[in-house]
């Protein structure tokens, strides 16, 4: 992990005379090469430790992508993910893409009401409706479905929003299944 002021320095590389803009995975547990892990909780594989609702230690268009997989949820949704999804539209450069990925609260609601799923299933859908609930930030807030999401991101000047069946950057819960459907909301956002 380095300090701010480091990764300041260390992020106007230039290579060939073009700066060199960073890839930012918020939430992000496994490091990958080209990508900057940050998290609200310290860890061996956290670059920055911060919030994404208040980013200083990164200049006004500086991130080519960001990427955050079930980490806008833990935010409020009339305060804290207003400043998140700000704060992500301000960092990332014209044309810079969010991916994003949140439990998809219709999917959920559907699955969990059905009859063919097993009490098992239905405790991992109330996991992604509530969190994990193994830290104080492991609580969710916020519920997503397609229209509440687009709205909340052209509020924050996001254009052009696409939604993906599932991204194939890291393993995590973008890809998460259960009785063989996606449950997660993924959306590709341009700035």
């Amino acid at each position: 992990m380095i300090g701010w002021a480091e990764f300041n320095v260390a992020r106007k590389t230039e290579y060939k005379g073009k700066r060199i803009l960073i890839k930012l995975h918020i939430g992000g547990k496994i490091p990958k090469d080209g990508w900057t892990i940050l998290d609200i909780q310290a860890a061996s594989y956290v670059d920055l430790v911060g919030s994404c609702m208040n980013m200083p230690f990164l200049e006004d268009g500086s991130v080519d992508q960001i990427y955050a997989s079930h980490v806008f949820e833990h935010l409020g949704h009339r305060e804290e993910l207003f400043g998140a999804l700000s704060e992500c539209h301000r960092v990332l450069r014209t044309d810079g893409k969010l991916m994003m990925s949140v439990p998809d609260l219709r999917k959920l609601a559907a699955l969990f009401v059905s009859s063919d799923i097993s009490l098992n299933q239905r405790y991992e859908i109330m996991l992604s409706l509530f969190g994990g609930q193994l830290s104080p930030h492991d609580f969710h807030k916020s519920g997503f479905f397609e229209e509440l999401l687009v709205k909340y991101l052209n509020a924050t000047n996001f254009s052009n929003t696409e939604i993906v069946e599932e991204f194939d950057l890291f393993e995590d819960s973008s890809k998460l299944r259960i009785n063989g459907q996606v449950i997660s909301l993924n959306v590709i956002a341009t700035k």
